[in-house]
């Protein structure tokens, strides 16, 4: 399909660039494709009356590292400034980055990160330009290791907020919890699973008490969710790969809730695309350990997820295309004007919608 008809005009000043608070006093757009009612405003904590008891709902419990570094590169007596997010760790001291300007660096480099002398026991956090690939890709290798250097990054590093956030306003510390879930355990992720920021604590335990039950997943959401689709269609844009986990248990649970005829709702694109990718093709879940980079366009036969609460996501992204495979183009871009002319907030600190299927031929 041409990546042009995933388009929409959305005005800036709609772009959330803190929270609501708490968390779960976000608003809440219904969508039902083949309901009597196509749109329907509400918010988070009306979530509970609007699934049925007994229906399961999936978050993905990754937990985002602060992956977002500045430093100072040297290069005899010249030095330049540098902003880098790490993106994957490839052994207990390299890592490979997005950097800026990647003009300034070349193989050989060294850049001191943080202010100098603020790693307290650590030391400073050092590294070497080891490799340089295309568009800002680099490769560090960090003069500290394994625990040290964890905790390191922990100390110097920023939360590494979107694109669309960060040009307009630096991370600070109150991102470090605004930009994390509150179930958030296993650490590896460059970007925070949006949908399931709007959960708290109380909102979690008014679900369970009407009979719903909760269950976690784990991928490690990468940078390439941020990547605008530059291909002019659909099928030349390649997918950046990433690690997800489902467990037996969690196999098993899930399956025997959908053999007794309850849904499957997954919180977040990042639920449901492991999910998608962990069933086989007659629709039952299995166990997974991973890289997965499904795609997801329009005509995609969904295998297991009923239902689907997110964010309003990014023009021409991979993330409303998504969506339009789900509920369909049409009813999404009808959903998304209505979100636009009630003043929703969009993106990742911005609202949610609960959407239905489209009908499946």
């Amino acid at each position: 399909m041409r990546t042009d008809l995933f388009d929409f005009e959305l005005p800036e000043a709609l772009i959330a660039l803190r929270p609501v608070q708490p968390r779960d006093a976000a608003r809440l757009l219904v969508v039902r494709p083949d309901g009597p009612e196509l749109l329907a405003d509400h918010v988070m904590t009306d979530l509970p009356s609007l699934i049925a008891p007994g229906d399961a709902l999936v978050f993905n419990d990754t937990r985002v590292i602060p992956a977002a570094l500045t430093g100072v590169r040297t290069r005899g007596e010249a030095t330049a400034h540098i902003a880098a997010n790490l993106i994957e760790r490839l052994d207990d001291h390299r890592w490979q980055a997005l950097v800026r300007p990647a003009k300034r660096l070349e193989p050989g480099d060294r850049i001191e990160f943080g202010e100098s002398g603020n790693a307290c026991l650590l030391g400073t956090l050092d590294a070497t330009v080891e490799a340089k690939g295309e568009s800002g890709a680099v490769r560090l290798a960090f003069d500290l290791s394994g625990p040290a250097l964890h905790d390191a990054i922990e100390a110097q590093g920023a939360m590494p907020l979107p694109p669309y956030i960060a040009a307009r306003r630096a991370a600070d510390e109150q991102d470090r919890s605004d930009y994390q879930t509150t179930f958030a355990r296993e650490e590896g992720a460059v970007a925070a699973p949006t949908a399931g920021l709007h959960f708290t604590g109380g909102l979690i335990e008014a679900l369970e008490a009407r009979g719903n039950t909760c269950f976690f997943v784990t991928l490690h959401v990468g940078p390439g969710t941020f990547l605008p689709v530059r291909a002019e269609e659909t099928s030349e844009h390649k997918m950046h790969a990433e690690h997800g986990v489902v467990s037996t248990d969690v196999a098993f649970a899930l399956n025997a809730i959908k053999s007794r005829g309850n849904r499957i709702i997954a919180v977040g694109t990042t639920s449901l695309r492991l999910l998608e990718s962990a069933a086989d093709e007659f629709g039952t879940l299995k166990p997974f350990s991973g890289e997965t980079d499904i795609f997801i366009t329009p005509g995609y036969r969904f295998r297991f997820v009923d239902r689907l609460l997110t964010n309003f996501h990014l023009p021409r992204s991979t993330l409303f295309m998504l969506v339009a495979a789900f509920s369909g183009l049409d009813t999404m871009k009808r959903a998304y004007a209505h979100a636009v002319e009630e003043r929703y907030r969009f993106y990742s600190y911005g609202d949610a919608c609960l959407l239905s299927p489209a009908e499946r031929l």
